[in-house]
């Protein structure tokens, strides 16, 4: 994506942070130090690239589902509002389609599990603090599950709608059923 600078490759796919990802951070850190100080600060900022991280996961759980079906991915690319895998083609059956875009939340509710798993022996007590950094990337997890899956255009929900949909109608037609889905999402 032109804008873009290489962080490096994970399984020989190209990872890429857009020049507007600096944004964010920069906005977060700003705002936090003018708040709480220099130390909330770089713990806000540390709290957006792990996110960051567990979206690369994401992103790295579609395209490396797409690569079982033979598809490859060109790039994922960080932006401010998340990321993108860029694949080189769309899942040519509707289960692949299904698969690809069920793998990204996936991998998020796996990481919120194992955070869960890690931090129940802590007690109920810190699973419910949320000053603490684990607790809020678990739930910032669980969160990412449930914004992706919206059954709206572009999140994975509403690929995963169109390829339910594409088993029992034509492509077509279900893209057309889960764009209106998505619009009516948007609109409330």
């Amino acid at each position: 994506m032109r804008g873009s600078w290489r962080l490096g490759t994970l399984s020989g796919i190209g990872v890429y942070v857009h020049w507007s990802f600096l944004i964010l951070p920069l906005l977060v850190g700003g705002t936090t130090i003018l708040s709480a100080g220099p130390w909330a600060a770089a713990e806000a900022v540390i709290f957006v690239l792990a996110v960051f991280g567990c979206v690369v996961l994401h992103e790295m759980g579609h395209a490396l589902t797409a690569r079982q079906f033979g598809i490859g991915t060109r790039d994922i690319t960080l932006l401010p509002i998340g990321g993108v895998a860029r694949l080189d083609r769309m899942p040519r059956k509707p289960w692949q389609e299904f698969a690809v875009a069920v793998a990204g939340p996936a991998v998020n509710v796996v990481i919120a599990a194992v955070l869960f798993l890690g931090l129940i022996g802590y007690g109920v007590e810190r699973m419910l603090n949320p000053a603490d950094f684990l607790v809020r990337l678990m739930w910032t997890n669980i969160a990412l599950v449930a914004f992706n899956m919206l059954p709206a255009f572009p999140m994975d929900g509403g690929r995963v709608l169109r390829s339910l949909l594409a088993m029992v109608v034509s492509y077509e037609r279900a893209t057309n059923i889960a764009a209106i889905v998505g619009f009516l999402i948007y609109t409330f």
